[in-house]
């Protein structure tokens, strides 16, 4: 069975006792007038027990409306009456840990579709005003790029081992990687980092400096990376091709 946090219980028990409220008012007619009533007896929290109850209750709601699950009250009633009474459970344990594993994963699916989504919108925005910039070359694929200082030469092949000096930011300036920081310049095969990079370095010839910026398809997509990255990030780069 899943173990929950003491805090989490807390928040459950305090939900209950408002739960027991709302069902006890809803038989009533005049429902509507008593919630009023009650609610107009409860003055501002002053001692600890009071404080802690009331923030609890503020919390444990927020976080239900978080999560998005459907919820029956009647079902949530009635498994709470049977564990507390010990009578049999009409889901076995096995069956509850599945359906909480089930929720939890739908809660994080719906989680990761309003990142794709926000991320999406707000790259999408950034390279769309970005491109409208003086200086700004857009790519077939979507690259956008500015050329910081020209280099001179042939470009690298696709499969060519570059050594360069880079520094990565998300579109909000937070820096996720950086050659630059830790002074020490970094070497690849070009067909072997993402995308935008090996499109992006082709451009360049020795000792040219680029600032790249990657739309997430060219970047590493659906995927988190490096802790910072969010998946559907755009991300900016400045490169100094060092030698290849």
């Amino acid at each position: 069975m899943k173990r929950f946090s003491s805090f989490t219980v807390s928040c459950i028990l305090f939900v209950i006792s408002v739960l027991f409220l709302v069902m006890f008012l809803r038989e009533r007619s005049d429902k509507i007038s008593e919630i009023r009533s009650i609610l107009s007896d409860v003055k501002k929290p002053v001692t600890e027990a009071e404080r802690i109850s009331y923030a609890y209750g503020v919390v444990a709601y927020r976080q239900l409306k978080e999560m998005g699950h459907p919820f029956n009250v009647d079902y949530f009633m009635a498994g709470l009456k049977t564990t507390a009474m010990g009578e049999e459970s009409l889901m076995s344990d096995q069956e509850v840990d599945e359906t909480i594993k089930e929720a939890e994963l739908a809660m994080l699916e719906r989680q990761g579709a309003k990142v794709e989504k926000t991320n999406k919108e707000i790259g999408e925005a950034f390279l769309s005003e970005n491109g409208k910039k003086q200086g700004i070359e857009i790519t077939a694929s979507g690259l956008q790029y500015e050329v910081i200082r020209p280099g001179e030469g042939p470009k690298p092949k696709s499969t060519d081992k570059v050594t360069v000096h880079y520094h990565g930011t998300l579109i909000d300036g937070t820096v996720f990687d950086s050659s630059v920081e830790r002074g020490e310049p970094a070497s690849f095969v070009l067909n072997q980092v993402i995308a935008g990079w090996t499109e992006g370095v082709a451009l360049m010839s020795k000792g040219a400096k680029y600032k790249f910026f990657i739309p997430y398809n060219l970047a590493y997509g659906p995927n988190p990376a490096g802790g910072t990255i969010q998946p559907y990030s755009t991300l900016i780069f400045e490169v100094e091709l060092l030698d290849f």
